[in-house]
């Protein structure tokens, strides 16, 4: 058996998924093309029929994105079978995976169908799904908890009706690592024709248990492992992909397994999925964490600089964390910014340099110094602009401990400018009724946090907040400045921004639909 195993990054379905974020179609493709860059073998870009918006970020990633397979989700029905393939069909290799719940709970309280019905529908999903590719990928959901002489009859049944590709999801992250593999052993024992597919696991992080699961799984034959970047998605998370890879990198001598992964990749890939969705890493997480490569204790310290390897079983380059002292400043030029930016593995267009040199000369303008993490929030932040949005032109403040705050916002868009002014509770609270004024939109603020991009007293401030109209769809804005109050100013332009293109998109996918039943 090859001891190659597969990636399979579900950050764009899965990770989604996780409560507060959505993601636009642009954000999507941008994080599409990094995992295509880290080496993943299959992005599982989303869920076709849920939502038009997800149908085009689909369709979208398919067209865009080269040498990675690209993966729609279907539920065991033949139309979400159908708008996958329309979906994903452009794509270099595409892949329509396909699930049904196997458990008797599932069966029971959810699906209230028979297992022989379950078993029959898992068959002609395949068969339908395979009519329009050969990559065929089925789960069964809920898998560890599903009776094992009848999740081994359903795979074997879908393996012959041409599934290539059998996951085994540990839907709730029930799985314990000995019990786990033992049912991924048994499984490539018992299952007919089990050497014809590709075994693949999901795990999911309820217990914190998705990655050792997910070993657990290598090491008794899975050949494919799920997970998202960060360990983002549903509830408590799935496997993070970092640290699988990382796992089978470092400990390949014990292991013995390997992927198709550019390690370099991981750093960027965990910083751009953290910028896009909003959800912060935490310090102390495995790999991609800002203490993963941190030393306090002055017995580690001392290790350290005698021998990296005495406290770091991982070098920082590895995974892209670069240790550059390149410092640029006010009289730096286009050619050094780019250089700088290549070197970080940003690539970019013309168009997109230009705008960048203008953020980095306007920044240097107020900070002596401009570090890599300078630079890189800036790229970030013009990351999740949207073309033809509002933009903040100018904003002013009047606040104190015995005047009421009042805000003064200047948006332009397409080159026109629009004033408003307002009240409130303190300066953010006023610039936010002032933008509300101007876009006619009443959003409410359910979240806003602040980080340091970098140390001193002219650090940029990283602003991020999410916002909503309803209670139910969320938007998150970023927006970064030496003024705190500006970048608060922007990361609220930027969530509006998000919030009404979507609101116009779904408007002109209605009005399409409405002329074509008329």
């Amino acid at each position: 058996m090859s001891q190659r195993v597969y990636i399979f990054d579900t950050t764009l379905r899965d990770g989604e998924q996780s409560p507060g974020v959505s993601l636009t179609v642009g954000e999507k493709t941008q994080i599409a093309r990094q995992l295509a860059r880290l080496g993943v073998d299959i992005i599982e870009a989303g869920f076709p029929i849920s939502s038009p918006g997800d149908f085009e970020s689909v369709s979208a990633i398919a067209r865009a994105v080269k040498g990675v397979a690209v993966a729609g989700l279907a539920r065991a029905e033949f139309k979400d079978i159908d708008r996958a393939w329309e979906a994903v069909r452009h794509a270099e290799q595409a892949r329509i995976h396909t699930f049904i719940a196997t458990s008797d709970i599932h069966l029971k309280y959810k699906l209230r169908m028979t297992r022989e019905q379950v078993l029959e529908a898992a068959v002609a999903a395949v068969k339908r799904a395979r009519s329009y590719t050969s990559d065929v990928e089925f789960s069964a959901e809920d898998a560890s908890r599903t009776d094992f002489d009848y999740l081994c009859r359903v795979l074997a049944a879908v393996i012959e009706a041409g599934a290539t590709t059998v996951n085994i999801p540990d839907t709730v992250g029930y799985a314990i690592p000995g019990e786990w593999g033992v049912l991924i052993n048994n499984i490539c024992q018992r299952v007919a024709g089990i050497e014809k597919a590709v075994v693949s696991v999901h795990c999911h992080n309820d217990l914190g248990l998705a990655v050792a699961n997910s070993l657990a799984a290598v090491i008794n034959g899975a050949r494919q492992v799920e997970g998202a970047i960060n360990g983002i998605g549903e509830r408590a998370g799935n496997a993070a992909v970092e640290e699988v890879i990382m796992a089978m990198h470092t400990r390949k001598d014990n292991l013995g397994f390997f992927t198709g992964a550019r390690t370099e990749e991981i750093y960027r890939a965990s910083r751009l999925v953290s910028t896009l969705t909003g959800m912060k890493v935490q310090a102390n997480k495995a790999i991609v964490g800002d203490n993963a490569f941190a030393h306090e204790a002055g017995i580690h310290q001392d290790g350290v600089l005698k021998e990296r390897t005495t406290y770091e079983i991982m070098n920082p380059s590895m995974i892209g964390i670069s240790r550059s002292n390149l410092v640029l400043g006010k009289h730096s030029g286009r050619h050094a910014l780019r250089q700088r930016l290549e070197d970080m593995g940003y690539f970019l267009s013309e168009e997109e340099l230009n705008s960048a040199f203008a953020s980095f000369k306007k920044l240097s303008d107020k900070k002596t110094h401009i570090t890599g993490e300078d630079i890189e929030a800036i790229i970030e932040e013009q990351m999740s602009a949207l073309p033809h949005s509002l933009t903040l032109s100018y904003l002013h403040i009047s606040s104190g401990t015995t005047v009421v705050p009042t805000a003064t916002v200047g948006l332009r868009r397409n080159g026109q400018l629009f004033e408003e002014a307002a009240c409130g509770n303190g300066p953010v609270d006023a610039i936010c009724k002032a933008v509300d004024k101007i876009t006619g939109i009443s959003c409410t603020m359910i979240n806003w946090g602040i980080n340091a991009v970098t140390s001193g007293k002219d650090a940029l401030g990283d602003v991020n907040l999410k916002i909503t109209t309803d209670g139910e769809k969320v938007f998150f804005g970023r927006g970064i400045s030496t003024d705190i109050l500006e970048a608060s100013a922007k990361a609220y332009v930027n969530a509006v921004n998000k919030l009404i293109h979507i609101e116009r998109t779904a408007a002109a996918r209605q009005a399409e639909k409405n002329e074509v039943e008329n």
